[in-house]
């Protein structure tokens, strides 16, 4: 029986790490097209930005335990806000880096993700990201975040389990092409309340007074970033 278990987790972790064929050029234009779609027009960017809050407050969560802050809860709200909660030190590097997490998080998951599908690990990529949505999931403290974590867990398990490997392609491309192109955008949302006079207790104004830096250095980094990872991301994924 050990033996069988013992080869039944290697034939998954083959299956999990092994290459899959890269799709064909349309199916990743397709999926550029379909993510643009629910980033770009507004009616569908308030809800799709759930996923990106998703993303943004997991980075800090992640980055807060990394550094070793004690990470006591994660928000996420209605209207597309979420809260991330760490005890700590309210100052140093660990607090500047857990902040920075925020923005930046989404774009650089779609990076990694977009390295990982140039490598033909597309189920590697589903599995993570459902892992990391598990793991998330623990830490949500209110009904809307948990409903929003399980839904969207429950699509990429879905998408595992119950989908062929063409449909799992043009999935996991919809969703790097999805952080990467929606990491851009709250960025410029940030600098526009801001120059309306609004978002006083943004990441980059928090930032700010950590770091003795002004916000719109910070707001510059996190658009530096958010690009660049778009650009690079692209380039992978187009086979560039």
């Amino acid at each position: 029986m050990h033996t069988t278990a013992s080869d039944s987790l290697a034939s998954l972790w083959d299956e999990v790490s092994g290459t899959q064929p890269d799709p064909d050029l349309w199916v990743v234009i397709a999926a550029l097209v379909a993510a643009l779609a629910v980033v770009v027009p507004h009616n569908f960017w308030r809800i799709s930005r759930n996923a990106i809050t998703i993303a943004h407050e997991g980075g800090h969560g992640l980055v807060a335990l990394l550094t070793g802050r004690t990470l006591t809860g994660i928000r996420l709200h209605s209207d597309t806000s979420g809260l991330t909660v760490s005890r700590g030190k309210p100052h140093g590097l660990g607090m500047i880096l857990t902040a920075s997490a925020g923005y930046t998080a989404p774009p650089l998951l779609g990076l990694g993700g977009a390295a990982l599908l140039a490598a033909g690990h597309i189920t590697l990529l589903l599995w993570a990201a459902t892992v990391l949505l598990v793991a998330m999931l623990v830490m949500i403290r209110n009904a809307y975040g948990a409903l929003t974590v399980v839904i969207t867990g429950a699509t990429f398990v879905v998408v595992s389990w119950l989908t062929g490997p063409q449909v799992q392609a043009a999935f996991a491309y919809v969703v790097v092409w999805f952080l990467l192109l929606g990491g851009v955008r709250p960025a410029f949302e940030l600098q526009m309340k801001r120059s309306r006079g609004g978002a006083g207790d943004s990441d980059a104004d928090q930032l700010s007074r950590l770091t003795h830096v002004p916000a719109g250095m910070w707001l510059f980094l996190f658009h530096v970033v958010s690009l660049c990872s778009l650009i690079g991301g692209g380039r992978w994924l187009l086979g560039a």
